[in-house]
């Protein structure tokens, strides 16, 4: 059985978290993190990271960018390994990760859904057929009215993951709206809208001449990063340092 710390265990995804892990018999949480905490857990919390001496297998970060440092030099120094799924980090944060996956095993995906990790492979293998053939490349995502980046990592990764297999002059335009000019063929067009509660829908297009090959992936609720990050404690449970994305999840299954 997989022994999971929840680090920022009392936030939406971490109450979430605990619900799957509650009916999954393959893992455990033996201990959550979190600086607010009515004792209404199963297991005990710690306040911080650093007070937490209880052992396991792997942490699943959901937590504040704030405590991120914190939390990678503790399992960096414990060789933990760490499913780092707090988003909103910055540039520093994300090298501070980097370096520290050269002492333990991490793993940090701009989307933990299974979905929409296999959705990169099947967009791939689209772009590289239909690129060449004069498709143009268009990505509208939809996300909530309290999202505050635009265009969401997601789309980001969704878009480099094409951009990968295409040649070098392929190029993102994110706003057609201060320019008067045609499309240029080699532009993947990045469109974002902000409205209600929308979890999270990224649509994919691919334009040809006469035709469209349209590709969706719809978020219903949270619960499919969730579940993602589960499995992707699971997969990093006693894997040698280094980093670690979905992609690796899906290849392992």
């Amino acid at each position: 059985m997989t022994k999971i710390i929840m680090h920022g265990c009392n936030g939406h995804m971490g109450q979430t978290i605990s619900k799957i892990v509650a009916e999954d018999t393959l893992v455990e949480i033996v201990a959550g993190v979190d600086p607010f905490d009515d004792g209404h857990n199963t297991y005990p919390v710690f306040s911080s990271i650093d007070k937490c001496d209880v052992e396991a297998d792997v942490v699943i970060d959901f937590a504040s960018a704030k405590a991120e440092d914190a939390l990678i030099d503790w399992c960096a120094a414990k060789n933990m390994p760490v499913v780092v799924c707090t988003t909103g980090l910055s540039e520093e944060q994300i090298t501070h990760i980097h370096d520290a996956s050269t002492k333990t095993a991490i793993l940090k995906s701009a989307n933990m859904s299974l979905g929409i990790n296999t959705f990169f492979k099947l967009l791939q293998d689209a772009a590289k057929v239909l690129a060449p053939a004069g498709f143009d490349i268009e990505l509208v995502e939809k996300h909530h009215n309290q999202k505050l980046d635009a265009p969401s990592g997601t789309a980001l990764a969704l878009a480099d993951s094409i951009k990968e297999v295409l040649d070098d002059d392929y190029f993102y335009k994110y706003d057609r709206s201060q320019e008067r000019a045609k499309r240029d063929p080699k532009e993947i067009g990045i469109s974002a809208v902000r409205g209600g509660t929308i979890v999270g829908e990224h649509e994919i297009i691919f334009a040809g001449e006469d035709e469209v090959i349209e590709f969706k992936h719809t978020a219903y609720s949270k619960a499919v990063f969730g579940k993602g990050a589960v499995e992707a404690a699971k997969f990093l449970a006693g894997q040698k340092p280094g980093m670690y994305d979905m992609r690796d999840v899906i290849a392992a299954k």
